[in-house]
C-alpha cells in the first residue's frame, strides 16, 4: 500500500478531508476508499469505536465478526487488546479462537509448520498442543473407523490447560456471564464474579488463585497484562519458542521490530518514541511477550498478595503505589485507541543523548549473521546452547545481561569434532574468546571505561527502516564491530555514527569488491563475472588448465566444483542469478593463506644483519606482497581490522589427512610472489579460525584501533573506499547505480556524500555486462 495512503487511513481521515493525491490513488472513487478503510482496519485489528471505519460499516458486531474471521483464517494472534469486545460481546475467548483455528488446519491436513511462530507459541500455552501433539492428533484423525475419519473437534481439548505463567499484577476482568454460568459456580467463584462486576478489573494477586484459574478456564473472565510508559522490560533467553515460519502481518512485524530494539534500561515510552510507533501498539506487543513468557517486567510492583499466592516469587519488586497501575493495557470500549490526534512532539536528540537508567552507559554491539546461529544450533555443541542460539536468531539480540550464561554454555563445548562439524566447534570457541576479549575492556571502549557487549543479528536490524535503525544504534551503542566474514546474503549495517569496524556498505561485502580489488591491483585468479541470463556453450579457454573451479552465485556463499561437471550447474545458476566463476586449483586443493591487518610486518634482527648468508634464499612474507602495497592506496589498513585472503592455484596440495595447510601468513615460507593471488578481503573480526581470530584481536588492541582518533580516521577512509567502489560499479552498469533512491543530476559520489551518515543504499546491483579478469587486467567480454 502507498505509504501516504496508509498514513491517512491510520489517522482516520474522512473522505472529505483527504488530499487530492490520496483520492486519486482510489481513482476518485468513494466506494474504493470505503473498501480500503474496512480492509485496513480488519487487517490491523483496529477498534471500531474511534475509527473512521464506523462511518463506513455501521454494524459494529458484523465488523468484529469479520475481523475475527480474517484473523483466524490468516492464523494471526488473538487480538488481546480487543478482549473486552471479543469476550464480553462475542464470547470468543483465546481458547475458543485457537481451538477453531486448530480444527480448521487439521481438517485441511496442513502441517504444523503452517502456524506462524507466535501463534504456535500461544497455541502451546493455551491448548498444550505442540509439534508432537499435533502430529499425534493428525495420525489419530487419519485412523479410519467404519470408513470415516475421526473429526478433529473430538481430538481437541475441551478446556484450556493450566496457564504456565500468571503474575499477581495481571488484571482480571469479567467476561460474558449468563445465569446458567452463575448457577454452576461455587460460593467462592460467585463472590469473585460479584466483586468484578461491582468494582471492575482487579489484580489477580489479591484474589484466590485457584478461583481465578477456575473462572478463566471456563471463559467467564479474561486477563490483561498492564504495561506502563515507565516500565522496564527484560527479555531473557527464549523458552518454549516455536520456530515455524513468519506471516508478515502487522503485529508480527511489530513484535520482531521491538524484539531487536528493546533493552532493560529503556522505558516503554522512550522505546515507542525511538521506533516512532504508537505507544499503545508497543504496549500491546510487550503485553504479548509477557503472556508468552518471552519477557518480564524489571520493575514489578509489590502487592499485598492473597494467602493462596504465598511463595510466589516476585523478582526485583519495587515499592510503587497500586494506583499507578490502575489503568489496564486494554482500554474500555468508550476509549479510542486509534486516536487521530497528532502524536506529541518529542525531542529525539535529547532522548538519544540521555541514558534511560541512571548509571547505564552505552555498549559495544557485536554484529553477526544467521550463519553463526545455524552453526550453534546444528552442531549439538552443548545442551543449553540451543536456547541462546534460538534467542539470537528470533529476538535478533543477546544482551550483555545474558552473556555470562551464554559464555558458560560455550565453555562446555569440547573440541572432539572432525570434518565439517569441526567448523561449528571452531566458531563456538572463537565466539567465546571474542566476547570475553570485548567485554569490559577499557582499551576497546571508545569512552575508555570498559563497556558491556550486546550481540545483534544483522538481518533483524534490517527489519527496521534506516532512520529507526540509526536511532536505536545511536541510543544504545558507541561502537559496532562486525564478525567476518558476514554472509553475502546479509545486507550489512551502514553506519558512521556510531562508529563501525566492519563493511561500511553492502557492496564492500559483495562480489563487486573482489572484481574491484583485482582491477586496481592487477592481481587475482582468473575470474569471470557473468550477468544473469548468460548461457555458456563451453568453458572459457582460460579455465582449461584448472581441475577445480569456484562458483559464487549472487548473494550466496562460494562452492568448489570439478571442472568436468561445472557447465550444467553454471548455466542453471545463470538462469536466476549473476555468477562469479573463478579458477581454484590445478590439482587437488588450492593453498589458502590469510593475512590479517593492520599488517604486522616482520622486523629484521639487527644482530643477525651482519651475518647474512648471501647464498641462502631470501624469505618472503605475503605482508610484503606488491598487490597489498597497491591496495593500501585505496583501503585504510592502518585503522581497520580484518583479513585478506591469498590463493595459490598452482600449489599441488595433498589431500592427506596428516597434512594441513598454513592459515596465517606468518606460518608460510614462500620463494616468490608470482603464484600468490588476491582472492578476497573482509572487514571485521574473523570467527572461522582461532589462530586468525586471536591475531586480529591482538592487533585491535596493540594498534589502538578503538580510540576516538583512530575511529574518526576509519570513518573518513570508509567514505573514500565506498566512493571508489561505487564509481567502479557504475562504470560497469548499464543503468545508473541507485537510480531509484535519488533524482536529478549527480553521480555515485554525490549520492553517498548525501547519505552519510546513515547510508541507505539499494540492494547490491547485479552486473549487466560480462567481465573477465585474466593476465592482470579486467576486460568486458561477449559470450
Amino acid at each position: 500500500m502507498n505509504p501516504e495512503v496508509e498514513l491517512h487511513l491510520q489517522r482516520n481521515f474522512a473522505w472529505a478531508k483527504l488530499p487530492a493525491s490520496v483520492k486519486l490513488s482510489f481513482g476518485n472513487s468513494h466506494k474504493e476508499w470505503e473498501k480500503a478503510v474496512v480492509d485496513y482496519n480488519v487487517k490491523n485489528q483496529r477498534r471500531w469505536k474511534g475509527s473512521v471505519v464506523r462511518q463506513v460499516l455501521k454494524d459494529e458486531k458484523k465488523y468484529y465478526q469479520d475481523l475475527i474471521e480474517h484473523s483466524r483464517a490468516h492464523l494471526m494472534l488473538y487480538p488481546y487488546h480487543l478482549s473486552d469486545v471479543m469476550v464480553k460481546g462475542l464470547r470468543i475467548t483465546p481458547f475458543v479462537y485457537y481451538t477453531k483455528m486448530m480444527e480448521t488446519i487439521m481438517e485441511q491436513e496442513r502441517s504444523y509448520d503452517s502456524l506462524p511462530n507466535f501463534t504456535a507459541a500461544d497455541c502451546l500455552r493455551l491448548l498444550g498442543i505442540g509439534r508432537n501433539q499435533y502430529i499425534d492428533m493428525m495420525n489419530q484423525s487419519r485412523n479410519r473407523r467404519f470408513f470415516r475419519r475421526r473429526p478433529a473437534s473430538v481430538l481437541l481439548p475441551v478446556k484450556p490447560v493450566t496457564l504456565p505463567i500468571i503474575e499477581p499484577y495481571w488484571t482480571m476482568h469479567i467476561g460474558l456471564v449468563t445465569e446458567d454460568d452463575i448457577r454452576a459456580c461455587n460460593a467462592a467463584e460467585k463472590s469473585v464474579v460479584d466483586t468484578l462486576i461491582d468494582r471492575g478489573g482487579l489484580k489477580v494477586g489479591v484474589l484466590e488463585k485457584a478461583t481465578c484459574l477456575s473462572l478463566y478456564s471456563r471463559g467467564l473472565v479474561y486477563l490483561s497484562v498492564p504495561v506502563l510508559d515507565s516500565d522496564l522490560i527484560i527479555v531473557p533467553p527464549l523458552e518454549n519458542f516455536v520456530m515455524n515460519r513468519v506471516m508478515g502481518d502487522y503485529f508480527e512485524n511489530l513484535l520482531y521490530k521491538i524484539f531487536v530494539s528493546i533493552d532493560e534500561h529503556t522505558k516503554v515510552g522512550d522505546l515507542a518514541a525511538v521506533l516512532e510507533v504508537d505507544v499503545e501498539l508497543v504496549k500491546n506487543a510487550i503485553s504479548m511477550y509477557i503472556r508468552l513468557g518471552f519477557a518480564k517486567k524489571k520493575n514489578k510492583e509489590k502487592l499485598d498478595l492473597h494467602e493462596s499466592w504465598a511463595g510466589h516469587f516476585v523478582e526485583n519488586s519495587v515499592n510503587e503505589d497500586m494506583s499507578s497501575f490502575a489503568a489496564p493495557l486494554e482500554r474500555e470500549e468508550s476509549e479510542d485507541i486509534f486516536d487521530s490526534k497528532e502524536p506529541p512532539v518529542i525531542d529525539k536528540i535529547a532522548l538519544l543523548k540521555q541514558p534511560s537508567e541512571e548509571g547505564y552507559t552505552k555498549r559495544i554491539a557485536f554484529l553477526f549473521d544467521s550463519t553463526l546461529t545455524a552453526f550453534l544450533m546444528m552442531g549439538n555443541l552443548s545442551p543449553g546452547l540451543k536456547t541462546h542460539a534460538v534467542t539470537m536468531f528470533e529476538v535478533g539480540k543477546l544482551s550483555d545481561e545474558s552473556l555470562d550464561s551464554f559464555i558458560a554454555e560455550l565453555g562446555k563445548v569440547t573440541d572432539t569434532a572432525e570434518g565439517e562439524a569441526k567448523r561449528y566447534f571452531d566458531h563456538a570457541f572463537t565466539l567465546r574468546d571474542t566476547i570475553q576479549f570485548l567485554r569490559y575492556n577499557a582499551a576497546i571502549d571508545p569512552a575508555g571505561v570498559g563497556a558491556g557487549v550486546d550481540l545483534l543479528r544483522c538481518e533483524s536490524l534490517n527489519s527496521l527502516d534506516a532512520s529507526t535503525c540509526s536511532r536505536v544504534l545511536n541510543k544504545n551503542y558507541n561502537l559496532l564491530i562486525s564478525m567476518a566474514p558476514l554472509s553475502n546474503e546479509v545486507r550489512t549495517v551502514s553506519s558512521s555514527s556510531p562508529y563501525h569496524i566492519g563493511p561500511p556498505v553492502p557492496e564492500v561485502n559483495s562480489v563487486w569488491l573482489k572484481m574491484w580489488m583485482y582491477h586496481v591491483t592487477g592481481c587475482g585468479p582468473v575470474s569471470f563475472l557473468l550477468a544473469k541470463g548468460t548461457r555458456l556453450l563451453h568453458l572459457p579457454p582460460e579455465l582449461y588448465p584448472y581441475e577445480r573451479l569456484m562458483i559464487t552465485t549472487w548473494g550466496h556463499e562460494s562452492t568448489i566444483v570439478n571442472t568436468s561437471n561445472v557447465l550444467m550447474a553454471l548455466n542453471e545458476a545463470l538462469s536466476h542469478s549473476a555468477v562469479l566463476l573463478q579458477a581454484y586449483s590445478k590439482r587437488n586443493e588450492a593453498e589458502i593463506v590469510y593475512v590479517t591487518f593492520p599488517f604486522d610486518k616482520p622486523e629484521t634482527d639487527q644482530n643477525d644483519s651482519n651475518h647474512v648468508d648471501e647464498e641462502a634464499p631470501k624469505k618472503l612474507d605475503l605482508v610484503n606482497h606488491p598487490a597489498l602495497a597497491k591496495l593500501s592506496n585505496f583501503v585504510d589498513f592502518e585503522h581497520s581490522c580484518g583479513y585478506v585472503t591469498f590463493i595459490n592455484c598452482s600449489k599441488q596440495y595433498s589431500d592427506r589427512q596428516d597434512e594441513s595447510p598454513p592459515i596465517c601468513s606468518s606460518n608460510v615460507d614462500i620463494d616468490s610472489f608470482d603464484d600468490w593471488k588476491l582472492l578476497d578481503m573482509y572487514l571485521g573480526v574473523p570467527l572461522f579460525s582461532t589462530e586468525v581470530n586471536k591475531h586480529t584481536c591482538d592487533l585491535l588492541l596493540s594498534r589502538n584501533l578503538c580510540t576516538e582518533k583512530s575511529l574518526i580516521a576509519l570513518t573518513d577512509s570508509h567514505r573514500r573506499l565506498v566512493l571508489f567502489l561505487l564509481d567502479f560499479i557504475s562504470e560497469y552498469q548499464v543503468v545508473p547505480l541507485a537510480e531509484d533512491d535519488y533524482s536529478g543530476p549527480g553521480d555515485a559520489k554525490s549520492f553517498v556524500c548525501q547519505q552519510m551518515p546513515g547510508i541507505n543504499l539499494p540492494p547490491v546491483p547485479y552486473p549487466t555486462r560480462n567481465l573477465m579478469f585474466s593476465t592482470n587486467s579486467l576486460t568486458e567480454i561477449t559470450v
